[in-house]
């Protein structure tokens, strides 16, 4: 479906709801560890506070410091127009647009991977290389999952693979729909930054892998991550929200059910960092290595129809 101009109101849940992501996974942490926990609406409130502050640069850094945070964020913009919300059609499509997508996600990694090589910390090196080191290992997955997507839609539009696949798409291949929903699951855990790969709330530093990487950045650039750090989740999320939903009757219940989606799976990222601990770092390409085999299978039975 070709994109209209009200269909510039996709971006809009994902522009003002992303935050609440976050809210929600702190709130049910709360709530299983049996506290009240910071309001629901805690992470806007940081955002404007480092809005209001000003930004602190080291004199060893470059323009690469300084500009990392803006071009991080703007890669995650661009990622999220691309997809839907319910039956609202994303506001940017195009053939091949797949593609793109993918590697956007890592151009936006990349950038602040460069911004913590640039200011000569060794700390924030270190958690730069464990992070270009752990992509590495994610993004095989998540590259299979994308082609598993298209072959099943005969798409290479991310909007459309999205909009069709629902339920009823899968008869017949349940097996695959359910473990290309562990395996997306598995990596949003990884590439969000959430345990069981890494602690957002850790201040121990050799323990850290992205949360290292921005100790030097304050103000509107950390405001800028942080803000990414939400909107990527909503990227992923979605798109595991988006492959598991079944169809609805119109534009307004199918964002309703859409947003309900959402929320369940922050809740149910709430539930694996309070029912889980962190796993050891040379036990991450494990991990990883797992999501890998899982959409490769999901890939096998899918085109096999499921006769080995």
């Amino acid at each position: 479906m070709s994109p209209h101009w009200w269909n510039l109101a996709t971006i809009l849940p994902a522009f003002l709801l992303s935050p609440l992501l976050l809210g929600i996974i702190n709130r049910t942490k709360a709530r299983f560890a049996g506290r009240r926990g910071q309001p629901l609406l805690q992470p806007y409130y940081d955002l404007i506070r480092l809005l209001g502050k000003g930004a602190a640069y080291s004199g060893t850094s470059t323009w690469i410091f300084r500009a990392a945070p803006s071009v991080s964020l703007a890669a995650l913009f661009i990622a999220s127009m691309m997809i839907p919300a319910g039956q609202l059609s994303p506001a940017l499509s195009f053939a091949g647009d797949l593609i793109l997508f993918g590697y956007l996600l890592a151009l936006s990694r990349f950038a602040l991977i460069a911004a913590a090589l640039d200011t000569g910390s060794s700390f924030e090196g270190m958690g730069a290389s464990r992070e270009a080191a752990f992509s590495a290992f994610a993004e095989p997955g998540f590259f299979i999952i994308l082609a598993t997507l298209a072959w099943k839609h005969q798409s290479m539009r991310l909007g459309a693979i999205l909009e069709g696949a629902d339920l009823s798409s899968w008869v017949g291949s349940n097996p695959a729909l359910f473990l290309t929903a562990a395996a997306l699951f598995l990596i949003l855990l990884a590439e969000n930054s959430r345990i069981p790969v890494d602690d957002p709330n850790t201040h121990l530093e050799l323990t850290m892998i992205h949360e290292v990487m921005v100790l030097d950045h304050s103000g509107p650039d950390l405001a800028f991550i942080l803000y990414g750090s939400a909107l990527k989740m909503w990227i992923f999320a979605s798109v595991l929200v988006s492959i598991l939903l079944p169809p609805s009757g119109n534009i307004i219940s199918s964002v309703v059910l859409f947003l309900a989606g959402m929320a369940v799976c922050a809740v149910a990222v709430g539930v694996v960092e309070s029912a889980m601990a962190r796993i050891r770092l040379n036990r991450v390409p494990q991990y990883l290595g797992l999501s890998a085999v899982l959409a490769g299978l999901a890939a096998i039975l899918l085109i096999t129809g499921g006769s080995l």
